[in-house]
């Protein structure tokens, strides 16, 4: 089956549509504008990482379902591409009814995944699939009872955000209220109900890059998967990540059962992050990104074809390969400070060693906890890896000017 892309900025322009455009996204724009498509990069605000690369840039509010329709039907995509949950996806089920556009990778799963309800439903009451225990709470009162029915510790998320925001863990009960205000003010979108997660005891948790694409022969999707990422999180926020993770090949198969599974039922083609959590030979599912994930940018320094590669190919019906040549880690680089204008120095120590290599992501405005560049590192392990990674993280330095 022939796959035929046009020219940029031209009639015969492949057109992608990308909403949000952070630091994952602008890796994405890259790779798609390496195999020729014509990118349009959105976000809520002006001069977003993935806008500094693409063609065209749009600052919109993408979860009003108005504004949203209108940039859609100005840009006429082939591809919309959501990178973030704060999207009007009722806009993007009617746009896909009406064969205006492809949603990478479907509507549906873009429906699903933005909100934590819909995708813990789908994997354990749907699907069947072990996960922790759980409730949901939309007020005060059912959630200091879900708390307490859940037990302590518990992990308390909103059921739209990412990257940590408004997670908390709660010790016991005299810290649930603290916990219920920071969850609505810390979502993506406050839509006041949060869900409260019973803790498992696991060994580590890992990221499962699975990748649908198209067969290049037959066109039949299929799926595969990356090594797994073993990763460190603080506050739900991840901090460093390493590929391969070691573990058993019983939960190895297990952590792609889960994994095939759940993207199956999600369906349409890309890269997924299946976040999964491990002990011996036993795996629970976690949460699935229908995009690149945070932690995978540690592929940047480990595969041959890294994670957003692997997303711009299989979106565009070409054909992937997931394997690895390195042992690699990456490590964030944090602001530190809450300002704009920053300056980032001894970028010329941090790469002095060959086996380390920089992204600084161009965010206009820093905050102390926010990324604003990533460090990667390759090594004989994954123990050295990690070292190397986080020292060349530690040796740039983020000033105010």
């Amino acid at each position: 089956m022939s796959v035929t892309i046009g020219t940029p900025l031209q009639s015969s322009a492949f057109k992608v549509l990308l909403l949000g455009s952070g630091e994952l996204g602008k890796e994405v724009v890259i790779s798609l504008q390496r195999l020729g498509v014509e990118v349009h990069a959105a976000d809520r605000y002006d001069h977003a990482p993935a806008m500094h690369v693409a063609h065209y840039s749009y600052t919109l509010n993408m979860a009003d379902a108005e504004e949203l329709k209108q940039l859609i039907q100005q840009i006429k995509p082939n591809l919309i591409v959501p990178e973030i949950e704060a999207i009007a996806t009722q806009v993007l089920v009617e746009i896909e009814q009406q064969n205006i556009a492809t949603v990478i990778p479907s509507a549906k799963a873009v429906n699903l995944t933005m909100n934590r309800e819909g995708i813990r439903r789908l994997a354990a009451e749907e699907l069947g699939l072990p996960t922790s225990a759980y409730r949901f709470a939309d007020s005060i009162e059912s959630f200091r009872a879900a708390c307490d029915d859940i037990g302590y510790p518990n992990f308390v998320k909103p059921v739209m955000s990412s990257s940590g925001k408004g997670q908390s863990r709660v010790k016991n009960f005299d810290e649930v209220d603290a916990a219920w205000e920071y969850a609505q003010t810390g979502g993506r979108v406050n839509q006041g109900k949060v869900i409260v997660e019973s803790q498992i005891d696991f060994d580590f948790e890992i990221t499962l890059l699975t990748v649908r694409a198209k067969n290049a022969e037959t066109g039949e999707i299929e799926t595969q998967y990356c090594d797994p990422i073993g990763h460190r999180q603080d506050s739900g926020d991840y901090v460093e990540s390493w590929q391969p993770q070691a573990m058993t090949a019983a939960a190895l198969e297990e952590s792609k059962r889960i994994a095939h599974k759940v993207t199956a039922a999600l369906g349409g083609c890309g890269i997924f992050g299946v976040e999964l959590f491990v002990k011996g030979d036993k795996v629970w599912f976690s949460e699935v990104s229908p995009r690149p994930h945070d932690t995978g940018l540690v592929t940047l320094a480990s595969q041959f074809q890294s994670e957003f590669e692997l997303h711009a190919r299989a979106i565009l019906g070409l054909p992937v390969n997931t394997s690895r040549h390195s042992v690699a880690a990456s490590a964030v680089i944090y602001a530190g400070v809450d300002d704009t204008n920053l300056s980032f120095s001894g970028l010329n120590l941090a790469l002095s060693n060959p086996n380390t290599d920089l992204r600084l992501f161009g965010k206009p405005e820093g905050f102390k906890r926010r990324r604003m560049g990533v460090a990667t590192a390759r090594a004989e392990t994954t123990d050295q890896a990690r070292e190397l990674a986080l020292e060349t993280a530690s040796q740039v330095s983020v000033q105010q000017n």
